[in-house]
């Protein structure tokens, strides 16, 4: 019998970050963004529809993550930046909406300084860290 072999093993978590049980279903629409290329101290909006698609009232976090996928150095995939909790009944729908600023996009780079960096970004809106939507933007200084 040969020794087990990590490389052959699936490496996923068994349950993503944010992930929970409902006794409902809960629908998500595409993201919403209020502008797609920004400069300087703008604000960016994002905002994204949640409907209860189930038979019975339930509680919702909607997450928001962001990746920055040119930093200098290497950066998570996603980030946790925000998240709200909802209460929907079955059918209703709520809006909601995120604001982003350059605050959330800072890090500490090489010279460990905490600032952000110019460039493209990807905005993720779910339910958990591995069921999303996405959207892109850019954001220079």
């Amino acid at each position: 019998m040969q020794p087990l072999s990590y490389i052959d093993v699936q490496n996923s978590p068994l349950f993503p970050f944010g992930y929970g049980l409902s006794y409902t279903k809960f629908e998500y629409s595409d993201i919403t963004l209020n502008k797609k290329e920004l400069k300087g101290d703008e604000m960016l909006s994002a905002t994204i529809t949640v409907t209860n698609t189930g038979k019975v009232a339930g509680e919702e976090v909607v997450q928001l993550y962001i990746n920055d996928p040119v930093a200098s150095i290497s950066r998570p995939v996603k980030e946790l930046k925000g998240f709200q909790k909802i209460m929907l009944k079955p059918g209703e729908s709520k809006v909601v909406h995120f604001d982003i600023s350059t605050e959330l996009l800072k890090f500490y780079n090489s010279k460990l300084n905490y600032d952000w960096e110019p460039g493209a970004f990807n905005v993720y809106i779910g339910t958990s860290s591995a069921v999303v939507k996405t959207a892109q933007f850019n954001w220079n200084k």
